[in-house]
């Protein structure tokens, strides 16, 4: 069991989650931020602190953005588990859900 990040994080990026998080499991993509399943240790210290509540439990996640954890698990499919996302820095793409969506919070 994981958290997920969801639509509303969409191009706000607004990192509090990453500040918050122990084990540095929330990485940067183009346009949101992603959990990875493997590496996060389910504390919850992220879910609190996103100021837009982008961020559910897996089990939580809306239906309306069931697909958001597909996102976040496929999203380290190429990139595998780094270890920390500090290490990694920002990761130059985004899922594709995410990258198809139109410009968010205008």
């Amino acid at each position: 069991m994981t958290y997920v990040i969801t639509q509303a994080c969409v191009d706000v990026l607004d990192k509090a989650c990453i500040d918050e998080c122990p084990v540095d499991c929330i990485y940067e993509g183009d346009r949101m931020l992603y959990i990875h399943p493997d590496e996060c240790v389910d504390c919850g210290a992220c879910e609190p602190v996103c100021p837009v509540e982008a961020i559910y439990y897996e089990d939580d996640v809306p239906d309306k953005w069931k697909d958001f954890y597909n996102a976040n698990v496929e999203f380290f499919s190429e990139l595998g588990s780094p270890g920390g996302a500090a290490r990694t820095g920002k990761v130059g793409k985004d899922h594709p859900l995410v990258a198809a969506l139109p410009p968010q919070g205008e």
